[in-house]
């Protein structure tokens, strides 16, 4: 998950020669680049490491004059061209041209940067230009673009200025529909249209629903088409793209009516829709597009008449999260599930009469955007979110994010240890001390961070003491104990690691590497203690890119798409330690196959018996040796749409458990007894619920369904916090939330990660009396008495005990049992 933090940062633009349209048109990022479109010129910048402008093209008055302002741009995907439309519908194509005169920062070491050419190589008048027609924005594929006419037609061009003509999407009798060619508009006479094939349907949208915005996912194959009168029309496109406008097709109508814009996300197969109301639509496109849920500021205090209409959505890289931009006044970043991330716009009560209204000619600081947001744009790891203020063009703001390590993707993860990563550096939540949870930056070492900008993946040992980071090449370690980073000696070894993914087993830091030459992948296993080739334990080629990692004990799991699921076991011969020599082997133990029609697996986690199977039947408990030797049997499945399942690794049976899950932490056999509090527990997760618990059952099978889910509603976070993970031996659940900072010397406030802790020792204490475990409870109390808010844990449980003994009396008419107050009176 994403947490801004630090001061945003500005980019300066050159101002043009066209003071009338104080607004920048077009922003994109795309390979490392930033392109800002102008109304008078267009700026190539850096998105990498370093924030430089590498070329311009600035247009001259003769040509502003006689062709218009630029008023719609668009980027190829290969970012070798851009298009530009002016006001008096001229296009221009532009090509990017990256020359050999490279550019030197500062220090020994090259920057890789290079100043780039952009030359016109096109212009022409669009053939439809004597029709007083307005133009929508432009989206495009490999080598063919699409744009919106306010008649309510697409037209289509390709990239080397081909003009195909214009086409209405209409209506068949079947409810199926088809883009049918307009004869009213012609061609340039450079490519020659097939009418043959198309469809004329007398169900046509009406003439005054212009098209005011496209939005086109080429790996979802949809075209979202966005009219003026606030239809939200999904349509499908060929496998051949933009070019046959007899392939595109109208599927259904989305939205409520009232859409201003919409972005896709096709990882989670999410459509984010903004309304006039100022409010957020999420809808599932894999489930008929059916409507998840709205997320707004309402329930902060802020109505439309506040913030505006939305109007501007943009999804993080990984889709887990989505940034949202006002038309009067500031931004959001919101998860999938409606946790709010981060905010511009300044909290003091929920009564929006009391939100603070800002002038910026105050003494105090005022917020970013106070004006509202036109554009976002986030860069390709997400680390950046770039915002445009409404009517601005002399400068872009930059928000610094950091994400959460959670237990997604191909890195491992702790309980001890919750840890925060941005692009050069980690904020690591200091957790000793539960009263006052603080966060600590750490630089990285600028030695490696400067070569292998920005950090890829964190992994944390499991006692918390190690952390381990990929940049772009190569590993460190930090001692959080020395306070000191450890890495290769040599750089030509760490040059040639491209680290996919980090899990520790035990002492040894294992890593996921991608070998460049071959195009294949390799696991490789360094002690922790020295990084060097002389100290390679393991090497272990992979059959294909993994997609899922864990670690338990010596068992390690790795997963292919589309479902394979191969099970190595470890052996270690030797002392693990720098004066020996020890030799590690590894043997597979099991492999499945698995066909399923269901999403890809986004995380999955080893879940060890907490019943031996041979003596399940007898219902008799493993001592902890018995379980450290076993082969865990069961896993967690966390898929990308959020739907969390058990499978059984004997015979591949997979069960649903529950859906719109986030995040989970597996607890069972994971923590040391002597200081974990919550060992009952067998697993949690989080999704817009809030915290779901879930428990063993008392059966002879642990996993039965039945009683096996508690849902405590007192878990349900605030919107607010976004839980990182657990500190188990004080029972309670570590969240992180956004403050914001003034200063006097500053424009803008700094923005602040701040940890929060919430226990679940109550829920922890019901779930013991629920089911008669008095003596268990009561030890569970005892050793949580010195433990921080545990006085308002017995407050909490008092309240929730009291209050179902008295539900039920009323219910049933008859006493309630005594015995589960015990706990409270011996406290």
């Amino acid at each position: 998950m994403y947490m801004a933090y630090g001061w945003p940062q500005v980019i300066p633009l050159e101002q043009g020669l066209c003071p009338s349209s104080q607004q920048i048109i077009y922003f994109k990022v795309n390979n490392g680049l930033l392109l800002i479109a102008s109304p008078c010129h267009i700026e190539l910048w850096s998105s990498s490491q370093h924030k430089v402008r590498l070329g311009k093209y600035k247009r001259d008055s003769e040509s502003v004059q006689r062709e218009g302002e630029n008023l719609q741009a668009v980027w190829s995907p290969d970012t070798k061209l851009i298009a530009v439309v002016t006001s008096s519908l001229y296009l221009h194509i532009f090509k990017v041209q990256i020359t050999e005169k490279s550019i030197q920062i500062g220090g020994k070491q090259p920057s890789g940067l290079f100043f780039i050419k952009i030359s016109l190589v096109l212009n022409e008048q669009l053939p439809f230009a004597e029709k007083g027609l307005s133009v929508s924005n432009i989206v495009s594929d490999n080598k063919h673009m699409l744009l919106g006419l306010s008649d309510g037609s697409l037209y289509s061009i390709s990239w080397k200025g081909e003009f195909y003509g214009a086409f209405e999407l209409v209506h068949s009798s079947n409810d199926s529909s088809v883009a049918a060619l307009s004869h009213h508009f012609p061609s340039n006479g450079l490519a020659s249209v097939d009418t043959s094939g198309a469809f004329v349907s007398d169900h046509k949208f009406p003439i005054s629903s212009a098209i005011i915005w496209l939005e086109l996912c080429l790996p979802m194959r949809l075209l979202f088409v966005l009219y003026s009168n606030g239809q939200l029309m999904s349509c499908s496109v060929s496998k051949k793209g933009l070019k046959l406008a007899e392939f595109i097709k109208i599927d259904k109508e989305l939205g409520s009516g009232d859409a201003v814009c919409a972005s896709i996300a096709p990882e989670q197969q999410i459509l984010a829709v903004g309304t006039r109301r100022g409010v957020v639509e999420l809808y599932d496109l894999a489930e008929s597009a059916s409507l998840i849920r709205t997320v707004s500021l309402y329930d902060w205090g802020y109505s439309m008449d506040d913030t505006g209409p939305v109007s501007c959505i943009a999804w993080t890289p990984d889709n887990s999260a989505f940034a949202v931009g006002w038309k009067s006044r500031g931004l959001t970043v919101w998860s999938v599930s409606g946790c709010r991330l981060m905010s511009t716009i300044r909290q003091i009560s929920l009564s929006s009469i009391s939100s603070p209204i800002v002038k910026p000619n105050q003494d105090c600081k005022y917020e970013p955007l106070m004006s509202g947001t036109s554009m976002m744009q986030w860069d390709e790891y997400g680390y950046r979110l770039y915002a445009i203020e409404e009517g601005s063009s002399e400068r872009v703001l930059i928000f610094s994010f950091g994400k959460c390590c959670l237990n997604r993707g191909v890195s491992g993860m702790t309980y001890a240890r919750q840890v925060i990563y941005g692009e050069d550096r980690l904020l690591v939540v200091q957790s000793e001390d539960t009263d006052e949870l603080k966060i600590l930056h750490l630089n990285l070492p600028v030695s490696y961070i400067s070569q292998n900008w920005p950090v890829q993946h964190v992994a944390a040992s499991k006692d918390g003491m190690f952390l381990a980071v990929a940049g772009l090449h190569g590993l460190i370690l930090y001692d959080i104990r020395q306070k000191k980073w450890r890495v290769f000696g040599d750089i030509t070894q760490e040059q040639k690691i491209q680290s996919k993914g980090l899990l520790w087993l035990g002492k040894i830091i294992v890593v996921c590497n991608y070998i460049d030459s071959s195009n294949t992948y390799e696991l490789l296993f360094y002690p922790r203690y020295h990084l060097d080739q002389s100290s390679l334990l393991c090497r272990k080629s992979l059959l294909a890119k993994p997609i899922v990692m864990d670690v338990y004990e010596d068992y390690i799991l790795v997963t292919y798409r589309p479902f394979d699921v191969h099970i190595f076991h470890v052996k270690l011969f030797g002392e693990l330690t720098p004066s020996t020599t020890p030799d590690l082997q590894l043997s597979t133990v099991r492999e499945l196959s698995i066909m399923t029609a269901k999403s890809h697996p986004a995380a999955m986690r080893f879940i060890p018996d907490q019943v031996p199977r041979e003596c399940s039947l007898n219902n008799h408990v493993s001592t902890s040796s018995d379980m450290l030797a076993r082969e865990p049997a069961r896993c967690l499945i966390l898929r990308a749409n959020g739907e969390l399942s058990l499978l059984d690794l004997d015979d591949g049976r997979e069960r649903e458990l529950t859906d719109s899950v986030e995040l989970f932490w597996v607890t069972c056999g994971q923590l040391e007894e002597k200081t974990s509090l919550i060992e009952e527990v067998s697993w949690l997760d989080y999704g817009y619920r809030g915290m779901q618990v879930w428990y063993p059952s008392p059966g002879v099978d642990p996993y039965k369904q039945e009683d096996f889910l508690q849902l405590d509603p007192e878990l349900e976070f605030d919107r607010e916090v976004y839980p990182l993970g657990l500190l188990p031996n004080a029972g309670v659940v570590v969240g992180v939330s956004q403050r914001m900072s003034f200063s006097a010397c500053t424009e803008f406030p700094c923005f602040e990660p701040t940890p929060q802790a919430q226990t679940i020792l109550h829920c922890l204490l019901r779930h013991l009396l629920q089911r008669d475990k008095i003596e268990e409870a009561l030890r569970l109390a005892q050793l949580s008495a010195e433990k921080p808010h545990f006085s308002h844990c017995l407050e909490w449980l008092l309240f929730t005990v009291f209050d179902a003994e008295i539900s039920r009396y009323l219910t049933l008419h008859k006493p309630h049992r005594t015995s589960r107050n015990a706990l409270l009176s011996n406290c």
